[in-house]
């Protein structure tokens, strides 16, 4: 995400460097290619300005122009200025004192709005509330299908009611439903079209009239851009929306909409999509996204991220293994799925300081990288896992054969299992200046 206008805020900041001190016009001439960095990454022309203005007001001031390293001043300002643009703060999700909670999910057809309301319904759910989604889209052909699909999928119960074309009737039904079997998150998945008219927008209100929602959350597909901000303006002015959830955020190269949202309606960017699976849902963090823009990464979101994926029973188990010596290639492959769990290897990358977008686009990440290691593990006996000295160049020709993969690709796994071993041996080993044993880092595979 954001790799084209990462690239250009580089380029951009590039005419701040070796300067001793810089002038007025030096500034202007950078405030410059920054505006054209931001309108060629589709950000709206109001946002553009003030944001121009703002930073331009600020370099322009004492603390960066007699500054020792005003290209760090800049960055600085930059980086503060793009927070506020999107919001500042996390904007959580309002919980209703008064259960159940009721979100109204909203948008244009193809937004993501059916995906996205069973993401949030994970999302809750493993925050121990029992969510509720509600198939109120009434037109869209096999709406209703994909809802349950979807519902399957991350374990959660989807209300319907067969033959019924009252969407509001639905959302009524849905809301008693959930008081009457103890649902404390009601997620209503409402029909879409292909543009904004006065039939999906009466409907809205009306369902909104009804059930009264907690939150009305408006789904924008991120890559349409500049759209995507017209689209906001209209639904905000007619429902009065409470959030925004930007989907495909993983492929939006540019940026605009995130940039352009939170300061045309005024409303907050809660949640963005950044892939397609289930948990591929994150809270937005306006801090962390203007870090993770200008290459600075996100270490915070990769720590949550690491937080949820690794179980700690699991590493405590696996600490006294390292401790006793007996860390098996099954122990290996546990770790290494647990990583997976964390997300694709591209967006571990990306959250890492110095690593910027751009810079991944070109790269070659083995994603199946742990398949093969499954696969090369799963062909082995228990002897072998638990002891792998005794694989010899035979035993190797056939747990090759078996996993479909080549004997040199078993001795790297292989190599690469006694590295880790070492490693966590000499980890585990070392003492602190208290005089006590380290733990281990939960992702160590890594």
């Amino acid at each position: 995400m954001f790799s084209n206008l990462s690239d250009k805020l580089t380029n951009a900041f590039k005419s701040f460097r070796n300067k001793g001190k810089l002038t007025p016009a030096d500034v202007k001439a950078g405030m410059r290619e920054i505006k054209l960095a931001l309108l060629e990454a589709d950000v709206n022309f109001k946002v553009v300005k003030e944001f121009i203005n703002r930073v331009s007001e600020r370099a322009v001031g004492d603390d960066v122009l007699e500054s020792l390293v005003p290209s760090q001043q800049i960055v600085k300002i930059v980086n503060e200025e793009l927070t506020s643009i999107m919001g500042e703060k996390n904007e959580k999700l309002i919980i209703s004192s008064n259960p159940p909670t009721i979100v109204m999910m909203c948008g244009l057809q193809g937004s993501g709005k059916t995906t996205h309301s069973g993401k949030l319904a994970k999302m809750y759910k493993k925050q121990n509330k029992r969510p509720l989604l509600v198939a109120c889209d009434i037109y869209r052909p096999a709406a209703v299908k994909q809802l349950q699909v979807v519902g399957e999928q991350v374990g959660v119960p989807v209300f319907t009611v067969p033959g019924c074309t009252d969407a509001v009737k639905i959302a009524k039904e849905a809301v008693r439903h959930a008081i009457s079997n103890a649902n404390d998150l009601v997620i209503l998945d409402t029909a879409g079209r292909l543009h904004v008219d006065e039939t999906l927008m009466g409907e809205l209100k009306n369902i909104k009239d009804a059930v009264k929602p907690t939150e009305i959350l408006l789904v924008i597909d991120s890559m349409t851009g500049q759209d995507a901000v017209n689209v906001a303006e209209s639904f905000n002015q007619l429902l009065d929306i409470t959030g925004v959830v930007l989907t495909k955020l993983d492929g939006d190269t540019r940026g605009g909409a995130a940039l352009s949202v939170r300061y045309v309606t005024g409303k907050p960017i809660k949640f963005i999509g950044v892939g397609e699976k289930p948990d591929d849902l994150e809270p937005f963090y306006p801090d962390r996204m203007a870090s993770r823009i200008l290459g600075m990464g996100d270490v915070l979101s990769l720590i949550e991220k690491a937080q949820e994926s690794f179980d700690d029973k699991k590493a405590a188990e696996l600490e006294k293994k390292l401790r006793e010596s007996s860390f098996t290639l099954s122990d290996y492959l546990d770790q290494m799925e647990q990583i997976k769990n964390m997300g694709s290897m591209e967006q571990i990358l990306s959250m890492l300081p110095g690593v910027k977008p751009g810079a991944l686009r070109d790269a070659q990440i083995d994603e199946k990288q742990i398949d093969r290691v499954k696969a090369i593990i799963q062909s082995m006996t228990v002897e072998e896992r638990d002891k792998p000295s005794v694989i010899n160049s035979s035993r190797k020709k056939r747990i090759a054969a078996g996993s479909g993969t080549t004997v040199e690709q078993v001795n790297k796994l292989l190599k690469q299992y006694e590295q880790t071993n070492a490693l966590m041996k000499q980890f585990t080993g070392k003492k602190n200046r208290f005089g006590k044993k380290g733990k281990l880092p939960f992702g160590f595979g890594i």
